[in-house]
């Protein structure tokens, strides 16, 4: 894919969650898009950060590690998402900003011990496996207040909010449904003191109907940069 591409695919990205926030009658700045750049190359990571894209999404910490080391002259913010592996836990705790995919209480103790004080907390949505799918990492809702009752304990730690990865669905009522599961545990377990204001859901082929549902978050891959290698 050439560089024009990745701004234009950019471009085109923004304005469908313009469009589905219009529909959903809320502020385009209500909703932040994260470019998942996992098996993509540091040059179209560059060519997606000329376009104005600062935040980025991760899965693979060796590969986002190397290529954070030669992306250090942009101004990145580096989001780890997906499932957290307890030998890889210090080097997301020493190099990402965010963590959406927590679902382990022993991972968030390894998390906030390892955060380093000179760093501002590490921001975490608590994965929630909505569609039931034995396949699928995330605890289960009935789950959900005990892992955030310890993760509230955990200084080093901010739990912002909840994500989800439901499966696939044919049509934007059965899409909307898991999102919709998922704002309304959010709705039922917020406080003031843990307002979980963050909703990390929707991807290329369902971000309207994330969006219609409430996310904030929307992770966007191949719609950006095209199928992996």
């Amino acid at each position: 894919m050439k560089v024009d591409d990745f701004a234009a695919n950019l471009q085109q990205v923004r304005a469908h969650v313009a469009a589905a926030c219009v529909r959903a009658q809320r502020p385009p700045e209500s909703v932040a898009l994260i470019a998942v750049s996992k098996r993509q190359s540091v040059e179209a990571i560059r060519a997606v950060c000329a376009g104005g894209q600062r935040v980025f999404g991760e899965s693979y910490v060796q590969e986002a590690l190397d290529k954070q080391a030669q992306l250090l002259d942009l101004e990145i913010e580096w989001h780890f998402i997906g499932r957290v592996q307890a030998n890889k836990t210090r080097q997301i705790a020493a190099h990402f900003a965010w963590v959406h995919g927590l679902s382990d209480a022993a991972h968030a103790q390894r998390l906030n011990d390892q955060r380093s004080p000179e760093l501002p907390p590490l921001n975490v949505c608590l994965q929630v496996n909505v569609s039931g799918e034995a396949s699928k990492a995330g605890v289960e809702p009935t789950e959900l207040p005990q892992l955030l009752a310890v993760c509230a304990e955990l200084p080093r730690l901010r739990v912002r909010g909840l994500m989800t990865l439901p499966a696939a669905a044919m049509n934007e009522m059965a899409q909307r449904q898991p999102f919709a599961l998922l704002r309304r545990l959010r709705d039922q377990h917020a406080t003031p003191e843990l307002p979980l204001d963050c909703l990390s859901m929707g991807m290329s082929n369902d971000l309207e109907a994330a969006i219609l549902e409430g996310a904030t978050m929307v992770r966007i891959g191949t719609a950006i940069f095209g199928a992996r290698g």
